[in-house]
């Protein structure tokens, strides 16, 4: 891509001043990347970790024009040979790496590397390929442990390159209309009051692995793995993760705090080893928050279970005084209700804010007030009492925005725009930095069995 401004500059130039022109560039119309040449926009990426996420995340970056993968490591044959030929197939000449210094190290050209690693790791990588010159997206949860995730803000800013971190609902053009037009702007819901949230899962198996295909005891220890049963299930043993609440809540409450605009004042959890006894991390775990906003507390709830698939999966649930979201990536769950007592929504649904009111399932009919049960009826409906402690019926709208990519698509794509045209990224370091303290905090509160608070600066790195 040429600088409309100035005489042309080479690839390498353009991305190194491109922070600079980002103001003026994130303001031009968008180019079709399909009517340029390969040259200026295409981007040298790697990835470190083709494991699960790995996988996922490099499908959905394949999906994106211009973005050249020159490398993957992996420390397991089996997942790194995986990734070497998925992106043959797609002609990438990508050299498979054991060891990501070597690949850091003897990748010419990279501009940006990808890591999906055990949470243990990702400071240790990131902070690494930063200080080698390359942008990072990295997966969330940001660390396993506060130290961890403030050494990678402070390698970004040491080295002014970007870092964004995967908590890729903020890149969803659902998420982002329901915060920005429905939550705050129009504020559909009026004065945000509770907020609830879960993720449930049915009893799973923990993974194993192909015979022939595990690594040596030896090759595990080089790297930090006890064995090959843990480095399998990392996410459920305390010296790689956190545990079902930084592997699923992570996502989930980063959307609380982001909504909001607002970190909690105080958490105050309970959990267990309930039922896999031979993990370490809680498999059924349940959190309390108070949020301080303006207009005053929000008191939020989390639940994680991973023994049950009851109840509706994962949403997050916003309430208000005169509306209620109910949202998840699945779009499924996704519903918004107007309180009775709320001015009509017909002008928002003209507006494109929320789409018609359901017809079919999901959607109660509307309910008059003098139909209520305890309401009196003084001389015809015009001249109703409505007793206003009682809960009238809600009407259910829908979210008029969709999602036609895979989810973490939009989110790989504002990283790639930041580094090419300055886009302002959609979770930076520094957000994901306070959502990780959010969510370490919650094992913190189980296993002192209390009521932990925050203080504001604990949220800044």
């Amino acid at each position: 891509m040429s600088d409309p401004l100035s005489s042309p500059v080479t690839r390498r130039d353009f991305l190194s001043t491109s922070a600079k022109l980002g103001a003026f560039i994130a303001a031009a119309p968008y180019i079709s990347r399909a009517a340029e040449g390969p040259k200026s926009d295409q981007l040298n990426v790697a990835l470190i970790g083709c494991g699960e996420q790995g996988s996922i995340l490099l499908n959905a970056a394949l999906k994106i024009p211009d973005i050249r993968f020159k490398a993957v490591c992996d420390i397991w044959p089996y997942r790194r040979t995986y990734g070497e030929r998925l992106l043959k197939k797609f002609s990438h000449e990508a050299k498979p790496y054991e060891d990501y210094r070597e690949m850091l190290a003897n990748t010419p050209d990279l501009d940006a590397v990808i890591i999906a690693t055990p949470d243990f790791k990702h400071s240790e990588h990131t902070v690494a390929a930063l200080k080698a010159g390359k942008h990072v997206y990295c997966e969330k949860l940001m660390s396993n442990t506060v130290e961890g995730a403030r050494a990678m803000v402070l390698a970004a800013r040491e080295t002014k390159k970007l870092l964004q971190l995967g908590h890729q609902r903020r890149s969803n053009p659902r998420y982002q209309h329901a915060k920005d037009k429905i939550i705050n702007g129009n504020r559909l819901l009026g004065r945000i009051t509770n907020i609830s949230g879960q993720w449930h899962r049915a009893v799973t198996d923990d993974f194993g692995f192909p015979a022939g295909q595990g690594l040596s005891e030896a090759k595990l220890n080089e790297y930090g793995f006890a064995n090959m049963h843990e480095f399998r299930n990392w996410r459920w043993f305390k010296r790689y993760a956190g545990g079902p609440m930084s592997d699923l809540g992570a996502h989930q409450i980063d959307v609380y705090n982001w909504a909001l605009g607002v970190n909690p004042r105080m958490c105050l959890a309970s959990g267990g080893v309930d039922y896999y006894k031979t993990h370490e991390w809680y498999d059924n775990a349940i959190a309390i928050f108070e949020y301080p906003t303006k207009e005053g507390v929000v008191r939020a709830t989390y639940e994680v279970l991973t023994t049950t698939s009851a109840g509706g999966g994962y949403h997050e649930y916003f309430m208000g005084d005169m509306g209620s979201l109910k949202i998840s990536e699945n779009p499924k769950y996704t519903k918004i209700y107007r309180e009775a007592r709320a001015p009509e929504w017909e002008p928002f649904a003209e507006k494109g804010i929320v789409a018609a009111p359901l017809s079919g399932e999901g959607a109660p009919p509307p309910v008059k007030p003098w139909e209520k049960v305890g309401v009196k009826k003084l001389g015809g409906p015009s001249k109703a009492v409505v007793d206003v402690r009682e809960t009238a019926a809600l009407s259910a709208w829908e979210i008029p925005v969709t999602l036609d990519k895979a989810i973490h698509q939009p989110h790989l794509e504002n990283f790639f725009d930041a580094v090419r045209k300055g886009t302002p990224l959609n979770c930076p370091g520094e957000s994901a930095f306070a959502t990780a303290v959010t969510i370490l905090k919650i094992n913190e509160s189980i296993a002192a069995q209390k009521m932990l608070t925050f203080q504001p600066g604990d949220f800044t790195a």
